[in-house]
């Protein structure tokens, strides 16, 4: 393997790659098809494999072109990034978000009006994802993660803690039997969140169950898709407050147990150090942390002189 391999022969490279095609690449990158075809043929004799099989009208990649375009493409969305963290605001009305499905659909969706009325001149795209997203891939602006704030490569700005709850429907639950025979026999629903999958066998230990109970067989990936079975009756599952505090003053879940878990996860705001001198990150950073201190006065209220807090082990 030599020692340096020329960028430019690697951006050629990445073109062809993602086009299958020589005059495509030209097109692209503003030079002629004999300029691709020759620095393709200088990457493929510095590294001595050969990266595209050559059809009439096409080009394929063989088995070692397609092992090294993943790691070209993240080389390059590394130079993109760092290049626009040095930038100004390339969109300045038009902010772009990633986050939670769960965060997005049952808090942040319903509140939006509220900052467009602030502020009309920032449009707004949400992009629900369970994982954090490549800023330069995606064009994203901004992330609200739910986690220990450690985002490697990027700035995190604490938001707000949250705690587990367990909540079912009333009806789940007899006032006049005892609790924790009822415990026993209601299923329990769960989602694949690292605080939540912490905080089950605390949980079962506080409520009295037998550490061999099993969960439901329904699992899913975002904790908002529980909530649809806990209205209908289907189980107990451990939610955040911030995500059913307005159930929960409806009456329409309870939390059946006197507990709650600090599981050590809370909201970020995280980005690229550079777009938190953005106005309209700003902008966005002041409504949101003046937005979500509703839930602190609602956590207030709700769990004075009632709830007594267990705090989970956080590896």
């Amino acid at each position: 393997m030599p020692a340096r391999i020329p960028l430019t022969a690697l951006k050629f490279f990445r073109s062809a790659a993602q086009t299958l095609s020589f005059k495509k690449t030209s097109e692209q990158l503003f030079v002629t098809q004999a300029a691709v075809s020759q620095q393709i043929k200088s990457l493929e004799n510095s590294l001595n494999i050969k990266l595209f099989e050559r059809l009439n009208r096409e080009v394929i990649l063989t088995e070692e072109g397609k092992k090294l375009l993943p790691y070209v493409q993240k080389g390059f969305e590394a130079f993109e990034e760092g290049f626009a963290s040095l930038g100004d605001d390339p969109n300045p009305d038009l902010l772009t978000i990633t986050t939670l499905p769960s965060f997005a659909s049952r808090w942040l969706m319903p509140k939006l009006v509220n900052f467009q009325e602030k502020n009309p001149g920032i449009s707004l795209r949400i992009s629900p994802s369970l994982r954090l997203e490549s800023f330069s891939e995606n064009n994203l602006d901004l992330a609200i993660r739910y986690g220990k704030g450690v985002y490697p490569g990027y700035k995190s700005h604490l938001l707000h803690h949250d705690y587990l709850l367990p909540v079912c429907h009333p009806k789940m639950i007899d006032k006049d039997l005892p609790l924790s025979e009822q415990l026993q026999n209601i299923p329990l629903l769960t989602d694949e969140g690292v605080d939540v999958e912490q905080a089950w066998r605390p949980f079962m230990e506080k409520a009295g169950l037998p550490l061999t109970t099993k969960p439901s067989k329904l699992h899913v990936g975002d904790s908002t898709m529980l909530i649809e079975p806990l209205l209908g009756r289907q189980g107990m599952s451990l939610l955040r407050f911030s995500l059913i505090y307005e159930l929960l003053e409806r009456g329409q879940l309870i939390c059946p147990l006197p507990f709650y878990f600090q599981s050590g996860y809370s909201y970020y705001l995280v980005a690229p150090e550079n777009h938190f001198k953005f106005m309209k990150i700003k902008n966005f950073h002041d409504w949101i942390k003046e937005e979500m201190s509703d839930i602190d006065t609602h956590w207030k209220e709700f769990s004075k002189d009632r709830l007594q807090e267990f705090v989970i082990p956080v590896d």
